[in-house]
């Protein structure tokens, strides 16, 4: 039988044993700083990819506002090639983050109406991604295309110079993770940019014949030639 005065000594020098404190208090303070750890980096992946979209909005536009064939003598034209081609850009541009698949692109021509008025209309617009479930935030929905005060939030409205275009690009996208939703502060972002066209651009449009009956087969409707083979990227 143990004696209790043995005991009691025995339980003296387990009070005063520290050899284990160290790693106990490792163990409480492990979950604080793996969750710590892990949100710090969600949050710089968000901003870093946010960025990237930000970016890619920028350039789409900045790349759309040059695109057109022909001399400085004369109005250039676009085509349904150039506009894929830069849609085509944005998703190499993208790389992991994968554009296509998870976002959405909406690509608006703004003219000024020439009523006279500072109203503007959308000339044409065209999409890329496969997030067709996204609604463009603008033009809102429900609202007169032909007759807008500008594209854009209402504290800074993108507008058209007289007898010229401007685009605006809206990149919607759906981020993924590196380790949960929860610990970024959104599943969604939208970045919109815009670019004035540098040089004069051929807005011709033949939808509709001299007495205003609809052309059957037009080849360059709202602005945009038709190329033989090539599928236009509607929205």
């Amino acid at each position: 039988m143990i004696a209790p005065g043995f005991r009691i000594r025995r339980l003296r020098t387990l009070g005063r044993d520290t050899g284990g404190a160290a790693l106990l208090e490792f163990a409480f303070m492990l979950p604080i700083l793996l969750t710590m750890s892990l949100t710090g980096a969600e949050l710089t992946n968000y901003i870093i990819t946010r960025m990237r979209i930000s970016q890619m909005a920028l350039h789409l536009a900045d790349n759309a506002a040059r695109i057109g064939t022909g001399s400085q003598l004369q109005a250039k034209t676009i085509s349904e090639v150039d506009i894929n081609d830069l849609f085509t850009g944005a998703q190499l541009q993208s790389g992991e983050l994968d554009l296509k698949t998870n976002g959405r692109v909406i690509l608006s021509d703004l003219e000024p109406t020439g009523s006279g008025a500072a109203t503007y209309k959308v000339g044409w617009q065209r999409c890329f991604g496969n997030k067709t479930s996204y609604v463009p935030a603008y033009p809102p929905a429900g609202a007169n295309k032909s007759s807008l005060p500008g594209l854009g939030p209402a504290d800074r409205l993108t507008i058209a110079p007289d007898g010229g275009v401007a685009m605006f690009v809206e990149v919607y996208y759906e981020y993924k993770p590196l380790v949960k939703t929860s610990l970024s502060p959104s599943s969604t972002m939208v970045e919109i940019a815009s670019m004035m066209v540098r040089d004069r651009r051929d807005t011709s449009d033949d939808s509709k014949n001299a007495d205003g009956t609809t052309n059957s087969n037009p080849q360059h409707p709202n602005g945009i030639y038709k190329v033989a083979g090539v599928t236009a990227s509607t929205c």
